[in-house]
């Protein structure tokens, strides 16, 4: 029996910043960003849109194609949880009518959240392979208003459906795990803004890239020829694209040619969206299948990392047919509806968005019809609705 992917969803909030106006609004030389961080847009989180809300619109992307008495397992990979004790998980099987019967819980270690979800999911449908799980990473990364990693902000989420026979892709026995007590990002409880030392997690992040992916050559015999594509999360384009030049640089030229254009297939989306922490992989993920002519039983390696921290490899071989169970159309509209925000209105979003509204005052949503999103809180219990 194999086990894996069988449907992805996406979803991103309707608002973003063009990195060439911040750029120029900052001072910079627009290149810094465009080619020195790799990025085109960033997507923008208004104080209606949080994990909860995004998690159930990515999921709803297909809700309507899964047997929901078969789902047995939620799991909400997050660094942006609404609750220190309740679970993000538990406001979205609510409002996705999940049975009750589900077993549901948040897993949390920074951007490697959503790989720890897949991981217990794929486990527990190969113990009960009726059953299906759902797994979602949700997160708005933000560092704040003109500081080192404004460039690297974004927000979005990615559903993942794991089940028996998938459609999309299967997972592969072998992994190479690698971790360590360190201090490159973190945010402390009193602090609605990640703190980070930019250049220190660059190189753990490198590091422990070069650590679990010899390892996992080393266990399972792969070579990098092997490999149809690398991917990799990406808290910023060029992040990835310097792990991935670091796997090729002693490769011959057609499976340089090969993982460089898979790369640049799998940063598209990210370049448009920017970092959404714990689902940045399978941002990846998607935009390969979605933006690639892969051929039948392509093998992708996946290099997933946690600040703090968490490194992980482990790869998955293409089903034949996975175009089918792909939502290209929809998930490229979701991109395309956005709207443009000028660098004030961005500034006044942003900051409005860091305060925690009063309580019995209800926000209001000018996303489109049919979307969820956090209305307030009545007697200090967050409250969703679909608009």
């Amino acid at each position: 029996m194999q086990v894996g992917i069988d449907q992805i969803g996406f979803y991103t909030p309707n608002k973003y910043v063009d990195m060439v106006d911040l750029a120029h609004a900052r001072n910079e030389d627009p290149n810094k960003f465009l080619i020195g961080i790799g990025q085109r847009k960033m997507s923008v989180a208004d104080q209606t849109q949080d994990a909860v809300s995004m998690g159930i619109n990515a999921t709803l992307r297909y809700l309507d194609q899964v047997e929901l008495a078969k789902v047995g397992l939620l799991i909400v990979g997050t660094e942006s949880g609404v609750d220190q004790s309740k679970s993000a998980s538990l406001f979205i099987k609510s409002a996705l009518n999940l049975p009750v019967n589900v077993r549901t819980f948040e897993v949390k270690e920074a951007c490697f959240g959503m790989t720890a979800g897949i991981m217990i999911a794929r486990d527990y449908v190969r113990l009960h392979p009726n059953h299906s799980a759902i797994v979602i990473g949700a997160d708005i990364a933000r560092y704040g208003v003109n500081t080192g990693g404004e460039v690297t902000q974004g927000a979005g989420s990615i559903s993942i459906l794991i089940k028996a026979d998938p459609q999309i892709m299967t997972l592969n026995d072998g992994h190479s795990a690698y971790s360590a007590d360190i201090n490159d990002f973190w945010r402390p409880n009193d602090s609605p803004v990640a703190l980070v030392d930019g250049k220190y997690s660059k190189n753990v992040y490198l590091d422990f890239f070069k650590h679990t992916y010899t390892a996992y050559q080393t266990q399972t015999g792969s070579k990098t020829s092997d490999f149809t594509a690398l991917l990799y999360h990406l808290p910023f384009v060029k992040m990835g694209f310097k792990a991935n030049q670091l796997a090729i640089e002693k490769e011959d030229e057609e499976t340089k040619k090969r993982l460089a254009d898979n790369f640049t297939a799998s940063a598209c989306y990210s370049k448009e969206i920017g970092n959404i922490y714990t689902a940045s992989l399978y941002l990846s993920l998607l935009s390969l299948l979605e933006n690639a002519q892969l051929p039948e039983n392509a093998k992708i390696g996946l290099f997933s990392y946690g600040s703090g921290a968490m490194g992980e490899f482990y790869s998955g071989q293409i089903v034949n047919n996975y175009e089918q169970a792909l939502h290209k159309t929809a998930d490229q509209t979701m991109i395309a509806r956005r709207q443009k925000l000028s660098i004030p209105e961005y500034e006044q979003i942003f900051n409005r968005a860091l305060q925690v509204p009063e309580d019995g005052l209800e926000l209001a949503s000018d996303e489109q019809s049919g979307m969820w999103y956090f209305a307030g809180t009545e007697n200090h219990v967050r409250q969703y609705r679909q608009k």
